[in-house]
């Protein structure tokens, strides 16, 4: 539903892209309610009893949310889907826009640029990426600490996963993101709900672990 004439939208977000469950609560650009708990496992059971505690302490019931933002990765395979099926669910249940927001893009939230963002992406493996005034770029699947050729000595700022060292490499500064990471999905989707966009969909950088199983063999006659 659209906000009233007097109120600004009320955007939830939510991540479940790592071994944590998060959501916020914004209203206007400003931040109401946020939570983030450490779990690697049962991020399912635990997000809406979250969200539900974020609206009841700002005054809000789920009728009220003007706009649902995700975090849509890079991150774990299956935390992933736990928060975007989430998202779409409530975004059709309540006619609100469900809006999909990238890691990468919501380590930036609030820093200069531009600045290179990193955000692990397991097993070993980094996601880094190129943030300037015109967005963020594509993100680059590296190991863990290891700074592509072309931004090594270029003075680039860095922030998320791992960016004290790679901001050595760079020879610029460690950046903090200002937002927690719900918080920053929020903001964003708050600014981009009344755009047309395409239902949120999780990023994979990389294949999933598990590999298809194989055929059975063929019955010998």
């Amino acid at each position: 539903m659209p906000p009233e004439a007097d109120r600004p939208a009320l955007v939830l977000g939510l991540d479940t892209s790592g071994a944590w469950v998060a959501a916020a609560l914004v209203q206007g650009g400003r931040p109401l309610a946020a939570g983030e708990t450490a779990m690697a496992t049962g991020q399912s059971e635990r997000l809406f009893p979250l969200a539900a505690g974020l609206l009841a302490a700002a005054g809000a019931d789920w009728g009220d949310l003007d706009a649902v933002g995700v975090g849509t990765g890079p991150g774990n395979f299956t935390g992933l889907r736990i928060a975007v099926a989430a998202a779409r669910g409530l975004a059709l249940g309540l006619s609100v826009p469900a809006v999909g927001v990238g890691r990468l893009e919501a380590l930036a939230e609030g820093l200069g640029r531009p600045l290179i963002v990193a955000a692990a992406a397991g097993r070993g493996m980094a996601a880094l990426a190129l943030a300037s005034g015109a967005g963020v770029g594509e993100a680059a699947l590296v190991l863990e600490g290891v700074l592509p050729d072309r931004w090594r000595g270029s003075g680039l700022a860095v922030a998320g996963d791992g960016a004290a060292a790679l901001a050595a490499a760079t020879c610029g500064p460690l950046l903090v993101p200002p937002l927690p990471l719900a918080v920053a999905i929020a903001t964003i989707a708050g600014r981009r709900r009344a755009a047309p966009a395409p239902r949120p969909a999780p990023l994979y950088l990389r294949p999933a672990d598990a590999a298809p199983m194989a055929p059975p063999p063929p019955l010998r006659q």
